[in-house]
């Protein structure tokens, strides 16, 4: 799942893809380089950033959503689109104008209206573990366990989901890197991803460019790390967690990932052959 925020505010790539025709192009320069999805967002939710309005948050990815959706490139690249939204009206919007994925970073409990909106609608759901938005999440990372409680909550909100009418096979769950977690319980629960395979249900992660993998690269100036270094660091989490029953990665660097993907996968084809002989 490669990354486009259409964003004057994302962490590490805010206003570089607000114009309509470089959005687009982004895309397919990350089609190009391999993703299968390209998740477009139009509302920061980094750590401290703010709401916009949701004329805005449309204005920025529905005519990226339709460029893409008739260009020949793309269409040939049998890609698919997914909206990174917590709104239940552009989650809807995005939908109608061809996006297959549905990826609220919420978990349906930024708009109580999320669920009904979908349920009849043809798309895959991302429930990803939320607890409060950018601006006062920070505050809200008490745990007692946190891959255990990160599971339960993920579970209830999966039950809440289902009863509301949107059937379990469309749902995908994502651990939330990054929202409500400091940088300990990122890799606590990164370490812990089994505690989210018992719900039985496909995972997506995303911690590319987050602040908890800066942390581990330089612990005393996090914010100093360049795009460039968090990236192969992202490569390297993705290649080792690739022992995991992972649905996807969303990553902004699609390339690198792959590549790292490319090597545990000739690695592993090769002890399989060898049947674990050296």
């Amino acid at each position: 799942m490669g990354v486009l925020n259409i964003t004057p505010d994302s962490f590490s790539d805010g206003g570089e893809f607000l114009d309509a025709d470089q959005a687009t192009q982004h895309a397919l320069n990350l089609v190009a380089e391999g993703a299968n999805i390209i998740d477009l967002g139009g509302e920061s939710t980094r750590p401290g950033a703010l709401r916009v309005k949701l004329e805005d948050e449309q204005a920025r990815v529905l005519p990226v959503i339709r460029a893409l959706i008739n260009n020949p490139h793309f269409i040939d690249s049998k890609a698919l689109i997914s909206i990174d939204t917590m709104n239940a009206q552009t989650a809807a919007l995005a939908v109608a104008a061809g996006a297959k994925i549905v990826n609220d970073v919420s978990g349906g409990l930024a708009d109580e209206q999320m669920f009904a909106e979908l349920k009849d609608l043809d798309c895959k759901y991302v429930v990803s573990h939320w607890r409060g938005f950018s601006e006062t999440m920070d505050s809200m990372n008490n745990y007692e366990s946190v891959a255990i409680d990160v599971a339960n909550e993920l579970s209830e909100r999966v039950s809440k989901a289902v009863a509301a009418g949107i059937s379990r096979d469309r749902l995908i769950i994502d651990p939330g890197l990054g929202f409500a977690k400091d940088i300990a319980q990122n890799w606590h629960l990164v370490a812990r991803l089994d505690e989210l395979e018992k719900l039985g249900l496909p995972i997506l992660v995303g911690a590319s460019r987050k602040r908890f993998i800066a942390g581990a690269l330089e612990p005393e100036d996090s914010t100093g790390v360049s795009n460039q270094r968090r990236d192969l660091a992202t490569a390297v989490l993705t290649a080792l967690l690739l022992q995991r029953k992972l649905w996807g990665v969303r990553v902004h660097n699609v390339s690198t990932t792959l590549d790292a993907i490319k090597v545990v996968e000739a690695l592993a084809f090769a002890n399989k052959e060898s049947n674990g002989q050296s």
